[in-house]
């Protein structure tokens, strides 16, 4: 049912994360919120999130580090992070009783591990603060007055919804069924805004190697990749990989999505995975030794799980033509020489990037040097803020989109709803 009020103080575009953080927060100040969202409930791409789990945050307690993870868009980011960082966020979850625990690389989750416990923290802290929902709510445009201020938003039944500011925090492209397609990029650039072409940032990608549709669900933590172009290395990153129907995904290769797709135009791509980083071949020639010669009488087979992953040892041994029923005692020099090699850099050949439906975030959008990040203000039309996915800023796997959420959200809802 609509609502009747003549004009809020503050109308919110989008109910995902950093459009929840930015209506409460502006309503926490005493302003009059209205939120509009367009599905059904609200956070419905929250939902889905780090495997429906929520990666909330990074616990990277070195603001200036922190920031710099974004890279490109650090220099902006600053005066916004300094007002609230990745502490402000833990804080805030924290007094909402949304226990939270850090796991590997620093990414923080909600100690239930799903993400529905942080939709419901923030519609908390709506309701406290008296924030109006509508959802189911369609926006197709900004109105701007005369003045160069924006007077409305104009619904789908054509109906107009009155403010003194708007926020617009509809998302990037990426995950269009959850219904981020981008709205704000199309109001911002007929109201005279930048808009940079979107692309994938974080998305899994596609192997050639037929072998990885029999590993599919297998994750292994700790490995190593590296990137190769036309054989020359590109890139190199630690951490875990997960592997799918189609190829790999996992934090490690969505970090190195964006690079490997702007590799593929220009020749073969190649990963090459390390299952045991933390040996170096000769270590390894070692622990393979002592391990064949202690138990030599077991197949080779039932020897390398003790070594690496079991789903990954037919693939291992199928790789270097080795038979799995040989036992350890009559593997031959070459073979284990093979073994060695194989275990430290399996190949994968990379078909393509997966599609944008399946991209975590996009990248792209609003130019940075447009917003005032002070207050998340337009320097284009100054009453209206632009936050989160809305943004072109380019970030890794780890929280760190969340985060960006948080601070904008925070930000915007601060300036937006401090008292006339």
């Amino acid at each position: 049912m609509k609502q009747t009020q003549k004009t809020w103080d503050v109308v919110v575009v989008g109910g995902g994360p950093a459009g929840m953080m930015a209506a409460g927060r502006a309503a926490e100040l005493g302003a009059s919120v209205l939120l509009l969202e367009k599905n059904p409930l609200l956070g419905k791409k929250l939902l889905i999130s780090g495997g429906g789990r929520c990666n909330v945050t990074n616990a990277e307690p070195d603001q200036r580090r922190l920031v710099g993870r974004y890279k490109g868009s650090d220099q902006y980011l600053f005066s916004a992070f300094s007002q609230y960082d990745n502490q402000g966020a833990l804080d805030f979850f924290h007094k909402l009783d949304m226990a939270t625990k850090v796991e590997n690389e620093g990414r923080v989750f909600p100690t239930s591990d799903s993400a529905r416990s942080v939709q419901e923290a923030l519609i908390k802290y709506m309701k406290k603060g008296g924030v109006s929902v509508q959802t189911d709510e369609v926006v197709t445009e900004v109105i701007v007055g005369e003045d160069g201020m924006a007077k409305t938003v104009r619904l789908s039944d054509g109906s107009q919804i009155s403010a003194q500011k708007f926020i617009l925090a509809t998302g990037g492209s990426a995950r269009p069924e959850t219904g981020s397609t981008g709205d704000s990029w199309r109001w911002l650039k007929e109201l005279g805004h930048r808009i940079i072409p979107v692309s994938r940032a974080l998305v899994p990608l596609v192997i050639k190697d037929t072998w990885v549709k029999s590993l599919a669900g297998v994750s292994v933590p700790d490995i190593k990749l590296t990137v190769l172009l036309d054989g020359e290395k590109q890139a190199v990153r630690k951490g875990k990989i997960l592997f799918t129907h189609v190829g790999v995904t996992g934090p490690t290769v969505l970090n190195l999505s964006r690079s490997v797709g702007e590799l593929i135009p220009y020749g073969e791509v190649l990963l090459l995975l390390d299952l045991l980083p933390q040996f170096d071949h000769g270590a390894l020639k070692e622990k393979l030794h002592f391990l064949l010669t202690s138990e030599s009488n077991k197949k080779i087979k039932n020897n390398l799980p003790k070594l690496i992953p079991s789903a990954l040892v037919p693939v291992v041994l199928d790789l270097t033509k080795i038979d799995g029923e040989t036992f350890s005692h009559s593997v031959s020099r070459e073979d284990k020489i093979a073994l060695i090699a194989m275990m430290k850099a399996i190949p994968l050949w990379v078909k393509e990037l997966l599609g944008e439906d399946k991209a975590i975030v996009s990248s792209g959008g609003v130019d940075l040097s447009e917003v005032n990040f002070k207050t998340m203000q337009s320097r284009i039309v100054p009453n209206v803020y632009v936050i989160g996915d809305v943004l072109n800023v380019d970030r890794p796997s780890g929280g760190y989109s969340l985060q960006l959420c948080w601070t904008t959200g925070f930000v915007a809802g601060s300036h937006a709803g401090e008292p006339k």
